[in-house]
């Protein structure tokens, strides 16, 4: 980005010094290059991550509110004041900035290049390829037509420019952001679908090609005098591709063998590593292309694994937090929105917009019904393909440095741009109401068949089908927990037929570019990026599976932090889950003998899967089942589980699920009986109007009937709340205590905990255990009729792993 905002060249631009001697030697910081250059960085951060917040609503990525935070702080807004301009951003300390921002996308599309996977691209479906082609040829076509309402074609004095402004134009037409498609398909959980895969695939490829037409563009719009300097810049551009092809990938190996996974990156092969970007940075710049090919080759060809990772997690923060939206920003600095003026200027404005929008969408809706992918479908790809971003200003900014773009021409693409991406989500919302077909089939389903949402049943034949369970994780250390109790519910029958468990790892999606790894378990369905490396958590439950007959699966699903309850709650009820079990959001450290917080937001996650599940929930409080390793023989197996039964249908849960796991030979049972002082008699015909006493009555006579022998019945009653405590005490001498969530017995509502519950999810019960014992406990909630679903009101997508 040579040209400033004023117009100077750098070549005219006094230099600043880097420090300065500070106030109170009469010395302002503004004059001086670093205490500058923070300042502006601090302001683009500030500026740029407020509009993010704003636009939050709205469900914009936040590529938008950094292309807009540019413009308002560029000449188009704050800096028509010249003081401002002066002051924060002169013409003399715009290099500086240039340079890091620069620097930054150097980086970003070394990142970038990570992602891609050259094999997994080679096995991307015909559907997908097909769907590229024509939402990338007709765009550019459209490109092409569109450059002749430009003066830079029409003008007599543009001939040396008109080819390579046509193709700029082409490209610029043609391109799909990836990340920021990313980004969108996931906050519409859409990432996972069919069409969430197909629309990523496409993308990739689109991108893929329009490098490739980019490096030709840039060839060509080199020094125009001479005939073969543009064609020295292509062949020495291949040549360097084929280099690398045949160098890097051998010297990045060797590394890789001398970095073991699981131990320490060397900071010295780190570095190299970064060398080599640079480096190669360095070649594709003096060849004549540009700096961030050589990157994102680099990057590309990068061996896929724990080294790559390691360099990712040191980056990656500075990258997208720092020097990103520096770039953005430089591009709304020379971003003047005043030079579109005139009927000529806005109808150029409107021309290429509509031509952006009619080439994608068309060619893409043309190809997706050609590949039988459905007409809303095919409305829905082409709208998505749509979304520019990031790859789009790049692609611009070269056109503006390399002097085939004017001021006038660049503002009126910025502005395409932001439309374009601005009206994805509202308009894939309006076209694609998946909820809708989603509920009318779920309610069809249920009216003709029925499926267990509970443990508790009185009906034999569906205690007989297989018994379903959603496991969600938060971190590695819940596996081993989660892993003895599922060993734990197996039952007698010990074939796979009998019990199932899907798991979900919970991740959080963010804004950075290795939020698209939360994917790449659906990378056997098309998704052309690597997987970093095989989960662990993968792992540890497949292992598991094989040792204990059970049959395991896993599901992703990817979202925010604030909706995945409802990827939790729409998996449950697809997959026809019985139970869904929730670790607690506090994790227990034996040796201090106190809880330390993994993250708070998922106590909110455990509370709305509560208010909305479709079948029956657990929360785990683990204080002690990790502790020991689970990988053993089921021969060797040994759980001692007490059960405290107040009463009411989540005790009966409760107890039901205890009886899930007396069925194991290792698993020793004690069901304890609370009753509270002798009631009177208006009480009792209460509880009898209520059918809760003889419900509770009926279901202990069946329990004692059918329960195994070696199952040990107590049963205690208690006068007061203190005597509740010496009870609770009593019977933790376990491994494990299981309690309904509420009770809805009378004396249960005196407890002390009720005036003050820090942990409301997990009920009166729950959280007096918390409070006076450190034993594990597991607090279950039985599904009700009342317990709404959020399935059918928001449609949520997942990828089942076999």
């Amino acid at each position: 980005m040579a040209t400033l905002i004023n117009g100077t060249s750098p070549e005219t631009v006094e230099m600043m010094k880097a420090t300065s001697n500070g106030v109170f030697q009469g010395e302002s910081p503004l004059d001086f290059a670093l205490p500058l250059v923070i300042l502006q960085i601090c302001l683009v951060v500030a500026v740029t991550r407020s509009l993010a917040f704003l636009l939050r609503p709205m469900r914009q990525p936040r590529v938008v509110a950094e292309i807009i935070g540019g413009i308002l702080l560029g000449p188009s807004a704050l800096g028509r004041i010249t003081a401002y301009k002066n002051s924060l951003f002169p013409a003399k300390s715009l290099t500086v900035l240039d340079t890091l921002a620069n620097l930054g996308l150097l980086l970003f599309l070394f990142l970038v290049g990570l992602e891609i996977d050259l094999k997994s691209l080679r096995r991307t479906s015909r559907k997908a390829i097909s769907i590229a082609a024509a939402g990338m040829l007709l765009p550019f076509a459209m490109g092409v037509v569109t450059s002749f309402a430009f003066p830079e074609v029409t003008s007599s004095s543009g001939e040396s420019n008109r080819a390579p402004f046509i193709i700029f134009m082409g490209v610029a037409h043609s391109l799909t952001a990836f990340g920021v498609l990313a980004r969108i398909l996931a906050e519409l959980k859409l990432l996972t679908t069919d069409l969430g895969r197909i629309t990523m695939s496409a993308t990739a490829i689109t991108d893929v090609s329009a490098w490739i037409l980019l490096a030709l563009a840039i060839s060509l719009s080199g020094d125009r005098s001479s005939l073969l300097a543009p064609l020295w810049v292509l062949l020495s551009g291949i040549a360097f591709v084929i280099a690398c092809l045949l160098i890097a990938p051998q010297i990045f190996k060797l590394i890789s063998r001398r970095c073991p996974e699981g131990e320490p990156i060397d900071e010295r092969y780190v570095c190299l590593a970064l060398c080599a970007v640079l480096i190669a940075g360095f070649a594709t710049d003096a060849i004549g292309i540009h700096a961030i090919f050589g990157a994102f080759v680099i990057g590309v060809l990068f061996p896929k694994g724990h080294f790559a990772d390691a360099i990712v997690e040191k980056i990656e923060d500075l990258v997208m937090g720092i020097f990103l939206p520096l770039y953005f920003v430089m591009s709304g600095l020379e971003t003047d929105i005043t030079t579109i003026s005139g009927l000529k200027s806005w109808g150029r404005l409107a021309l290429v917009i509509v031509t952006a929008c009619f080439g994608k969408i068309v060619g893409t809706v043309s190809a997706g019904l050609l590949s039988k992918v459905g007409l809303r479908d095919s409305l829905v790809l082409g709208v998505l393909m749509n979304t520019r971003g990031l790859v789009e200003l790049i692609v611009l900014n070269i056109g503006k440095d390399r002097k085939v773009l004017s001021d006038h021409t660049f503002a009126i693409m910025v502005l395409m741009a932001i439309f374009t991406t601005f009206i994805t989500t509202p308009l894939v919302m309006a076209f694609y109401k998946p909820s809708e077909t989603t509920q009318t089939q779920d309610n069809d389903s249920y009216k003709n068949h029925k499926r267990r949402r509970k443990i508790e049943s009185d009906e034999e034949e569906e205690q007989t089908h297989q018994l379903k369970v959603l496991i969600c994780l938060q971190t590695v250390k819940d596996i081993n927990p989660m892993v003895k109790i599922i060993e734990a519910s197996r039952g007698r029958n010990k074939t796979k037929e009998s019990f199932c468990v899907y798991f979900m790892h919970l991740t959080q999606l963010s804004e950075r570019p290795s939020s698209i790894r939360m994917v790449q378990k659906a990378r056997r369905n098309g998704l052309p990026f690597w997987n970093r490396k095989r989960d662990n958590v993968v792992v540890a439950f497949e292992a598991s599976g094989n040792l204990r007959n059970v049959s395991v699966r896993s599901v992703t699903a990817i979202s925010p932090l604030l909706t995945v309850h409802e990827d939790i709650c729409s998996s449950a009820d697809s997959k026809h889950a019985a139970f869904v079990l929730l670790p607690f959001h506090r994790r227990w450290r034996s040796l201090e003998q106190e809880f330390e917080t993994v993250r708070s937001e998922f106590q909110g996650i455990n509370k709305r899967v509560l208010e909305n599940s479709p079948c029956s929930v657990g929360i785990l409080v683990d204080r002690g089942l990790s502790d020991n390793d689970p990988e053993v023989a089921s021969s060797s197996f040994s759980l001692s589980v007490n059960v405290l039964f107040f009463g009411g249908g989540d005790d009966r849960e409760a107890l039901a699920y205890g009886l899930r796991m007396a069925e194991h030979p290792g698993v020793k049972l004690t069901i304890v009986v609370i009753s509270g002082p002798e009631i009177s008699k208006s009480d009792i015909l209460e509880a009898q109007e209520t059918s809760l006493f003889l419900l509770d009555r009926q279901f202990l006579a069946a329990v004692k009937n059918k329960a195994a022998i070696s199952t040990r019945f107590e049963e205690r009653i208690m006068n007061s709340t203190e005597e509740a405590v010496k009870i609770i005490h009593e019977f933790c001498e376990c491994d494990i205590l299981l309690v309904g969530k509420s009770s809805e017995r009378p004396f249960v509502s005196k407890l002390p905990v009720m005036m003050k519950m820090d942990y409301p999810e997990l009920g009166p019960v729950g959280n007096l255990i918390l409070m006076s014992t450190s034993v594990s406990v597991l607090v279950v909630q039985q599904y009700t009729t009342r317990n709404l679903s959020v399935v059918g009101s928001v449609s949520v997508a997942v990828v089942e792993t076999p």
